[in-house]
């Protein structure tokens, strides 16, 4: 189960810790649409995907605001170090959010890694995609929001 679609986007409250600096939900909404990225250190199809994501994030650089939420998988993920070492080697350069205590995992309902929640501006939960295909559609998503909050 995940969040419904036009369902709020919830608090980033349930943070361990932020990587790459921190951003305050408040100050980010109604500026732009937010595209959130979950990812595991472990998750094969989370470093396959990265690259594409990258693409997107370059693509839409100035028309998104994009954070990543780190959810670990096991007890072996919870490390910073690693995750910062993975983060740089895969150029995830945005805010990242690493949820430890997998309060934030809850929140989203999120059961899955790569997962991608895209937002409006008004913090609506417009689209969400999971798996290693999810890129394909979701580069359309992003321009059909974009043209309709224009």
């Amino acid at each position: 189960m995940t969040l419904k679609l036009r369902s709020s986007m919830p608090s980033f409250d349930g943070a361990t810790t932020w990587l790459n600096g921190e951003v305050n939900q408040e100050e980010i909404l109604g500026e732009k649409p937010v595209f959130i990225h979950f990812w595991s250190i472990s998750c094969e199809l989370c470093r396959e995907v990265i690259p594409a994501f990258n693409e997107l994030k370059k693509q839409f650089q100035h028309d998104l605001t994009f954070l990543s939420i780190h959810m670990p998988r096991s007890e072996k993920e919870l490390g910073l170090e690693d995750i910062q070492q993975v983060a740089q080697e895969n150029g995830i350069t945005e805010p990242i959010m690493v949820d430890n205590q997998l309060v934030l995992t809850d929140a989203f309902e999120n059961e899955y890694v790569p997962s991608f929640y895209l937002f409006d501006k008004e913090g609506q939960l417009r689209h969400y995609q999971a798996g290693s295909d999810a890129m394909r559609m979701l580069t359309d998503r992003v321009q059909q929001l974009l043209d309709e909050e224009k």
